[in-house]
């Protein structure tokens, strides 16, 4: 596995210290494990991008957009593509949709994550 570079890393331990009110929201019902067992990481960098949430063994990315997506969609696409190009699964929500229906935006995680409950998880 290829080397973080130190300012990447660096750069996400600030971001988990300014997580927007929806990525608090949605960190605790992700984080220790708290979701169905699964390990996820709140502003993981996967170079040369730091993504909101990141879970190795469903292969999984969830982005959480806000207003500062808004005008942004054709970088937003272009990074969503890098990402599954990687072999990883992009799951997008609006702020809004947390917000209103968090119930919905767990299951559609669920719906993701359930055939990886009985695999064994790989070592990150």
């Amino acid at each position: 596995m290829a080397r973080k570079p130190s300012h990447l890393i660096q750069y996400a331990r600030e971001m988990r210290k300014s997580l927007t009110p929806a990525e608090k929201k949605l960190w605790e019902y992700l984080r220790s494990k708290r979701f169905a067992k699964f390990k996820f990481r709140s502003q993981h960098p996967i170079p040369p991008y730091i993504v909101d949430f990141f879970c190795a063994s469903c292969r999984l990315v969830i982005e959480m957009d806000g207003e500062s997506h808004v005008g942004k969609e054709r970088y937003d696409a272009r990074r969503q593509k890098f990402l599954e190009k990687q072999g990883l699964t992009v799951l997008r929500f609006w702020d809004f949709e947390l917000f209103e229906n968090v119930d919905d935006v767990l299951e559609i995680i669920g719906c993701h994550c359930e055939p990886y409950l009985t695999r064994k998880s790989p070592t990150p």
